[in-house]
């Protein structure tokens, strides 16, 4: 019995600590992480290349905006992306593990992740143009240039996890394997943070019509059927989106719903939209909240800007609704996530 365990945990499907990882060598990563892993330098370097030319030539004007990037200036950028591929290739050629690279890639990541937040604005402008929302396409490929950087650095970071630190390297889970159960109840976090999101939304709807414009003005039907399309998905992603992630019926359809009753909900449909809305609460909302801070210790004019007192209720409601959704996100991937085919945890 010993040994089948010691030639289980050689063979990587165990979970094993740092120091018995690196003495029987790195483990072999899916081929997804090593490409992500080796592509993070590169994308790193063209990116700094690029910002470094807008630094000494000149950049575009960005329409209404005024700017691609938030939070640092275009110097700091490039001195980002220098860090981002220099830590990217140290940690794809480690041969033990490193602690300080990967913080140091978190750090980076985080930075350029939050110097990006315009990025939402971008996608909700192309999904619904009716809104009228600023668009130019340098920024806009800017910023996903920006956010593609710091999402290949954290895969790298967690690629040399996942390589040297021990457990599954196709899942990094550790641990006894469990079998997925839609039936589960989440855990009691996830009911707080689920029902805290509705509420969060109710409240920034609260100040809408206490606090800030309530009723829009006379508006043509292309705008009127944009507005309706914004206002119907965002009722949809602060209620049913959330409370699909700890209720039942958002992983088995209840037997009401015609032809497909009881069938398993596709994870990916409730759980993409909802990472994904939560990043970009929780990244866009957190700079607006650091810029209402500066706005209200230093006023400044701005013509048709918004009250301060409905700003200081529904931004913080904004960021608390995306930090609810992403708490309930991560409870349904962790109940829905399906055994690894490798180590079958």
């Amino acid at each position: 019995m010993a040994e089948d365990e010691r030639e289980r945990r050689l063979d990587g499907f165990v979970a094993a600590p740092g120091p018995l990882a690196a003495e029987h060598g790195p483990a072999v990563l899916p081929g997804r992480l090593r490409w992500a892993a080796a592509a993070a330098p590169a994308a790193a370097i063209c990116y700094g290349l690029w910002q470094a030319h807008w630094l000494l030539n000149g950049a575009p004007s960005f329409g209404r905006f005024g700017t691609d990037l938030l939070v640092l200036p275009r110097w700091g950028v490039v001195v980002l992306c220098a860090a981002a591929a220099v830590i990217a290739g140290l940690l794809r050629m480690a041969t033990r593990p490193r602690r300080p690279l990967v913080v140091a890639a978190c750090a980076v990541s985080a930075a350029l992740l939050v110097s990006c937040p315009l990025l939402l604005l971008d996608v909700i402008g192309r999904l619904i143009p009716g809104l009228h929302i600023p668009h130019d396409l340098p920024g806009a490929l800017s910023r996903a240039a920006c956010l593609t950087v710091a999402v290949l650095l954290s895969v790298a970071a967690l690629s040399h996890r996942r390589r040297l630190w021990g457990g599954c390297p196709q899942c990094g889970r550790t641990g006894e394997p469990s079998i997925p159960n839609p039936s589960a109840v989440p855990p009691r976090w996830a009911w707080w943070a689920a029902y805290g999101a509705v509420a969060a939304c109710c409240l920034r709807i609260a100040a809408q019509y206490g606090l800030g414009w309530g009723a829009p003005g006379k508006l043509t039907s292309a705008e009127a059927v944009s507005l309706a399309v914004f206002e119907a998905g965002f009722l949809l992603v602060g209620t049913v989106l959330p409370l699909s992630l700890v209720h039942r019926w958002g992983r088995v359809l209840p037997r009401w719903v015609p032809l497909v009753a009881r069938h398993r909900v596709p994870r990916w449909l409730v759980l993409a939209p909802a990472s994904g809305i939560s990043a970009g609460l929780l990244v866009y909302f957190g700079v607006g909240i650091g810029q209402l801070v500066g706005d209200t210790m230093h006023p400044k004019p701005h013509p048709g800007a918004l009250p301060l007192s409905f700003l200081w209720v529904a931004m913080p409601a904004y960021w608390l609704w995306g930090l609810g959704l992403g708490a309930a996100a991560l409870s349904y991937h962790r109940a829905t996530r399906r055994p690894c085919r490798r180590c079958g945890r």
